[in-house]
């Protein structure tokens, strides 16, 4: 081949490569987006790898998720709590400290509004003293496994056990409590063979039902913006993720609870889950 016929196939491999590896990177800063691929006949997802999901056919009422309400309990896993009462589930994502999560827990103290904070290894490791405080002020703390990696991926029930187990002992021998046997896929990652796996383990797995686009620390939402997601699609029995990441929760977070109990809301722990 002629080095002029080579250099379009140059050109070719070197913009696959860029497009995949953008491709990547999305998918990595993706996690907790308000919506995934729609769920049009819920089932659970094959043990191939499959992306928690959700639609919102209707503001104010329950979305449907990319697998059933009754098939998830059979694996002890949720991403609804009691939809017959205005009650609200508040849960955070914490992969790391971004210096905001004690002015959310200042926001959540001021409402009595327990909540749930899902760590990993290096939440602890950098942030112990949040991580104490949390523990200290009632909420729970859950898996996030160790290093947040694709759970889909393992298929081996020790590999799967040593993220959380690994997490599990940090957390003991950071605050000299027992970590809550409640746990949340990295990325919403999971399998069929991962929900019995955690099952397995005596963990609860608990997905969501209504996120918004928070976890992007460079391109935060406005508050406005965080409001037209977060009040027209509260719904009873709501699993709400937030990111503790995020400069808009943080900010913003005092006055959605008092929005959240103006319509009637109150806010209940996974410990209170049916």
């Amino acid at each position: 081949m002629s080095s002029a016929n080579k250099k379009p196939l140059i050109v070719f491999t070197i913009l696959t490569a860029a497009l995949l590896a953008a491709a990547v990177l999305v998918s990595l800063l993706g996690e907790g987006a308000e919506e995934a691929a729609p769920a049009s006949s819920p089932a659970i997802v094959p043990a191939s790898a499959g992306n928690w999901g959700l639609s919102f056919p209707t503001e104010g009422e329950a979305p449907v998720g990319n697998a059933s309400v009754e098939d998830l309990a059979k694996y002890d896993t949720y991403y609804l709590g009691d939809t017959s009462r205005k009650v609200i589930y508040l849960t955070f994502d914490c992969g790391y400290e971004n210096g905001y999560t004690d002015q959310i827990l200042d926001a959540l103290k001021k409402h009595h509004a327990p909540a749930a904070f899902f760590v990993v290894g290096h939440m602890v490791e950098s942030a112990p003293e949040i991580v104490r405080r949390m523990a200290e002020e009632g909420h729970v703390v859950g898996n996030h496994t160790f290093h947040h990696p694709d759970m889909s991926s393992i298929s081996q029930q020790d590999a799967f056990q040593k993220e959380l187990d690994s997490l599990a002992e940090l957390y003991q021998q950071t605050t000299g409590r027992p970590l809550s046997r409640f746990y949340r896929p990295p990325q919403g990652k999971y399998s069929e063979e991962n929900l019995k796996q955690a099952k397995a383990l005596g963990y609860k797995t608990v997905f969501w039902s209504l996120a918004y686009v928070d976890w992007n620390t460079d391109d935060q939402p406005t508050a406005e913006q965080a409001y037209a997601k977060l009040l027209p699609r509260i719904h009873d029995g709501a699993i709400v993720l937030l990111h503790s990441t995020s400069r808009t929760n943080a900010e913003i977070l005092d006055e959605l609870l008092t929005k959240w109990e103006g319509m009637g809301y109150t806010f209940q722990s996974l410990e209170e889950l049916p």
